[in-house]
Parts: structure tokens; C-alpha cells; sequence
């Protein structure tokens, strides 16, 4: 049985869906996404107190504070697995436990610092993608965890959903706690 994304906490927006090859325009609307996204969590999470930043998004799940470290630490493991197949031929990436770093003593610090890693990475990482020749988007690395090799378009278009989906839960906590 599938969860419905309208209840489950999870996935406010839904799993990620890939749906095929993405056109041009489609790959420049998702580079649009990665490039807008720093400064929508930092809209998102300005104005929360530590005991709103210190809220779990849903029952047994990261807390805000939690959410907005993590999103820096995966984007920035996946711009070095992006920057790998663009300079090998389908690299093996290194896979890491998100739960144990998000219990890593920085993530429960101050947002500050990984609101601004995310903007400058983002920037990066937008330049990165927009700048790439039709050629390269067929690229691959290979997850060593789920086994599958892992085009770039597809690459771009689930961390463009990974940050609408973490951006989503916060603002759902939001909305459903009257902040």
C-alpha cells in the first residue's frame, strides 16, 4: 500500500518520481529550482526561535534544525558525485549515514552557517549544471547501495525534488503549527 503524500509527514510533496529524460527546458526549470532554493530556506527558517528551529518536523522525524544542516551536507555530497562523473567513467560513489550525521554535534548548532554553505554551493552547483553540454547529462555514477547507475539529468532532477521535499516539510510544520 502506498502512502498518500497529502497525510504522510514524510513526503509532503510525494516521493521522488523520476519521469524520463528531462528536455533542455526541463533540465534549465530544475537548475531554476537548485539556484532559488538557499534563499527559500533562509525565508522559511529567519524568523523561528531555537524552540521552533528545535521542532521535529513530525513525530519521531529530524527537527527543523536538523533538516536545514542536512540539506547543505547531501547537496554537497551530491555536487562532489556530480563533479566525479563528469571527470570519470561511472565512478563508485560513497554512500553516507544522513541519520548519524545529522547527530553529529554541528548539526545541532547554528543555522547561520549552513544557510550560507548552501547559498555559495548553490551557486556553484547551479553554474555547474547550466553550463553542461547536452552530452554530459547522459553521464553516470554508480550507488553502490541501491546498485543502480545514476544519470546526471535524473541526478539534477531528484536533488532539485530533495530540496522542495525538505523546504516542504518545513513550511507544512509551519503552516500546521501557526508560525
Amino acid at each position: 500500500m502506498t502512502a498518500d503524500h497529502t497525510t504522510d509527514l514524510r513526503f509532503p510533496i510525494g516521493p521522488f518520481q523520476p519521469s524520463g529524460v528531462p528536455t533542455s527546458r526541463d533540465r534549465s526549470a530544475l537548475v531554476d529550482e537548485i539556484a532559488a532554493l538557499p534563499g527559500e530556506f533562509r525565508a522559511v527558517t529567519q524568523d523561528l526561535s531555537d524552540a521552533q528551529l528545535d521542532t521535529p518536523y513530525r513525530p519521531g522525524g529530524w527537527t527543523v534544525r536538523q533538516v536545514v544542516h542536512h540539506v547543505p551536507d547531501s547537496h554537497l555530497n551530491a555536487y562532489v558525485r556530480i563533479k566525479l562523473a563528469l571527470t570519470e567513467t561511472t565512478p563508485t560513489i560513497r554512500p553516507y549515514d544522513e541519520a548519524a550525521w545529522a547527530a553529529l554535534p554541528d548539526s545541532l548548532g547554528r543555522v547561520a552557517p549552513s544557510l550560507a554553505l548552501l547559498e555559495a554551493l548553490h551557486v556553484r552547483w547551479a553554474a555547474l549544471w547550466s553550463t553542461l553540454p547536452d552530452s554530459s547529462w547522459s553521464r553516470t555514477y554508480h550507488h553502490p547501495e541501491s546498485g543502480e547507475r545514476v544519470r546526471l539529468d535524473t541526478a539534477l532532477a531528484l536533488y532539485a525534488w530533495h530540496g522542495r521535499h525538505h523546504l516542504a516539510h518545513v513550511t507544512a510544520l509551519r503552516e500546521r503549527e501557526g508560525w
